[in-house]
C-alpha cells in the first residue's frame, strides 16, 4: 500500500501526542503535525472535522481517529494493512500523558465564532 495522507491535529508537548509521533516515527509515516496551540486556526478545524475538543486527532486519508493515543493509531494502521507489524521500540511511552498532565478539561481561550 502506497503512503497514506496523514494530518495529525496534536499540542507541542504532550505525553499522547508524543505517543502518536512516536509510532508514526516507528513505521516511517510521513504525517503533517498541526499545531493545536499554538495556531487557533488549527485547533477550529480540528474541532469542526472531529466535533470534539479533546487530541491527538489523526486523519487518515478519509478517516478520523479522535482523541486517540499511539497504541490506538498502531492498531489501525495494522488492521487497515498500512504497516506491517514492527517489534522496534519507541523512545517514549505511547499509551499515556505526560507527568504533568492535568486531569481537568483546559480551556485555551480561542473565542467561539
Amino acid at each position: 500500500m502506497s503512503q497514506p495522507t496523514i494530518i495529525a491535529y496534536m499540542k507541542p508537548v504532550c505525553g499522547w501526542s508524543n505517543g502518536v509521533r512516536a509510532i508514526f516515527d516507528k513505521y516511517n509515516l510521513k504525517y503533517e503535525d498541526r499545531d493545536i496551540i499554538n495556531v487557533e486556526e488549527n485547533y477550529r478545524e480540528m474541532v469542526q472535522k472531529t466535533r470534539q475538543p479533546y487530541q491527538p486527532c489523526v486523519q487518515i486519508d478519509d478517516i478520523i481517529l479522535a482523541d486517540v493515543s499511539g497504541d490506538e493509531v498502531e492498531a489501525y494502521l495494522l488492521e487497515e494493512g498500512i504497516v506491517t507489524p514492527n517489534e522496534a521500540e519507541t523512545e517514549v511511552p505511547t499509551d499515556q500523558a505526560c507527568e504533568s498532565h492535568d486531569t481537568a478539561p483546559v480551556n485555551i481561550g480561542f473565542p467561539s465564532r
